[in-house]
């Protein structure tokens, strides 16, 4: 697992830019030492605690861990990474504030609004909701005020989502940690920062077995294989993120390793698209009890969530998902998985 990220001093000499483009094993030794940007207020949501863990560590995202609490902190501090990007938010005074490695901070004030959804109307889509006239949507929205989809890099969020299956959200975080350890570029600003996840070019050159090594188990073989598809078709997940929502799933679900849950994580935490209703043991649950849906499959479920939910079902089955694995009962199938 990657250890802690102090801040110490500044690194000179480097180019971000121009180490990415060296291979990892050609790269030169990186100083593990960096400083922090200043801490900045991020402006258009103040979640609380509860909901800020819920967003950054429910099951959207793989890449964002709670640091440990020092007697000298005014409250507790998330770090998380994507693509180029790491970045740490904490909660002072209820006002949201975040802070990246100083050779990062140009990038990554422009990447982490839209990551966390605040280029967004969010109060506009949540009020697009039919809670007025469902009982139960309105208690969830209660209970999680503020509750982010955030909008992940694509290739990234596919990576994820195909370690998933069956395994619960702390595994799939163990899973990703290693693929990046192992197989992503480090990072030029400083060696203790965490490694980018490897590209679906760079994933195609690994070994099924060394896939394997990083605890993926039998989903190394779909990762692999689609890793080979996609190194074999530049730009076609580009392509597919612009699509309508019907069209991108379709073509997901040519991929091997994906089926309908999978695409619709994919396109909702990673293309925005919000008509997309993913279906987990959490879903079943929640439509069984809460909407008198028992026995209903899968597919029949995500038609009712985007037929009852309309345009925005994503958001509505995030916060379904949420208040199920928070006060719901746990099934015999209980996972935290999406």
């Amino acid at each position: 697992m990657v250890g802690c990220w102090p801040p110490i001093k500044v690194i000179s000499g480097k180019n971000p830019r121009a180490l990415n483009r060296i291979s990892r094993a050609d790269q030169p030794p990186v100083s593990p030492t960096f400083i922090w940007s200043e801490w900045q207020s991020l402006m258009g949501w103040q979640p609380s605690p509860e909901v800020l863990a819920e967003t950054l560590d429910g099951g959207q995202a793989f890449r964002w861990r709670r640091e440990a609490v020092t007697p000298s902190q005014i409250s507790e501090i998330w770090t998380g990474t994507w693509s180029e990007q790491v970045a740490q938010l904490r909660l002072n005074h209820n006002q949201l504030e975040w802070r990246t490695p100083a050779a990062h901070y140009a990038a990554t004030a422009v990447a982490l609004p839209r990551y966390l959804g605040l280029d967004l109307d969010h109060h506009a889509l949540v009020d697009s909701l039919p809670w007025r006239s469902d009982p139960h949507l309105a208690r969830c929205l209660v209970a999680f005020p503020g509750l982010r989809i955030l909008r992940q890099p694509l290739g990234e969020t596919l990576l994820g989502f195909l370690c998933s299956a069956t395994k619960q959200i702390v595994q799939i975080k163990q899973m990703v940690a290693l693929l990046a350890e192992r197989h992503g570029a480090a990072s030029p600003v400083a060696s203790t920062l965490p490694h980018r996840l490897p590209t679906w070019t760079e994933l195609a050159a690994i070994p099924e077995i060394d896939l394997r090594a990083c605890l993926l188990g039998f989903r190394a073989k779909y990762i692999h294989a689609s890793a080979q598809y996609l190194a074999s078709h530049p730009g076609w997940l580009e392509e597919t993120e612009q699509l309508p929502y019907a069209a991108a799933k379709a073509r997901l679900l040519t991929l091997p390793g994906v089926g309908e849950k999978v695409a619709d994580c994919v396109l909702l935490f990673g293309a925005g698209q919000r008509a997309a209703f993913p279906v987990d043991t959490w879903i079943l649950q929640s439509l069984a009890r809460r909407y008198q849906l028992t026995g209903w499959k899968p597919a029949q479920i995500a038609q009712f969530g985007r037929a009852h939910f309309g345009p925005n079902a994503g958001l509505a089955q995030q916060y379904l998902f949420s208040w199920e694995r928070k006060f719901g009962r746990p099934s015999s199938a209980d996972t935290a998985s999406k």
